[in-house]
């Protein structure tokens, strides 16, 4: 699932079933009720068979998303690739398309590729790079005890900014904060 959702000229229907192209009506529609898709495609014109225009152009970046999720879903992968999928979203989109991916994680190994934090904070493994080096690895509770890089981003993240005055890393090696960090995450 990519932080640009790539969506086809054609119906709602068409752009899930992409995942698996032999899908039943029914399995199309779970995988959209899982993935939170189901409610407002049922509220556009021709439900199902509403067109979504070149590249999803007629619906917002949350309904893609979630458009993309019900494709992942109904593809039912073994390993789930997220790149940003939730970087470009408003609050009530991003949990609701929060909400979709952790169904969609369940039982499979996922590689989460995040800037928001709230994307990763349930995952088993958390690896944190700065400037292409690894800085930090563990799980949320466990880098959030080490009173590191992790901890302070996501301390300003959730907090607000007053926390970053008083941040000093429990380790002096690690690295200034930089454009480049990005965080992986790896959930079995």
């Amino acid at each position: 699932v990519p932080q640009e959702t790539i969506l086809f000229g054609g119906t709602i229907r068409e752009n899930i079933a992409y995942g698996r192209l032999n899908a039943a009506e029914d399995e199309i529609i779970e995988a959209a009720k899982a993935a939170n898709a189901h409610n407002f495609i049922m509220e556009t014109p021709d439900g199902y068979d509403t067109i979504v225009g070149e590249r999803g152009v007629k619906l917002s970046g949350g309904q893609r998303q979630r458009l993309a999720i019900a494709r992942a879903i109904l593809k039912n992968p073994r390993i789930l690739l997220l790149d940003e999928a939730t970087s470009a979203l408003d609050s009530e989109s991003e949990e609701l398309v929060q909400d979709a991916l952790d169904r969609l994680m369940q039982g499979r190994t996922s590689v989460i590729i995040a800037h928001r934090l709230s994307t990763i904070k349930i995952a088993h493994r958390i690896v944190v790079l700065d400037e292409g080096c690894i800085v930090e690895i563990g799980d949320h509770e466990t880098l959030m005890a080490q009173n590191g890089l992790y901890a302070h981003l996501y301390s300003l993240q959730f907090r607000g900014n007053d926390v970053a005055r008083d941040f000093t890393p429990d380790d002096e090696a690690t690295p200034a904060l930089s454009d480049d960090l990005n965080f992986t995450a790896r959930s079995v």
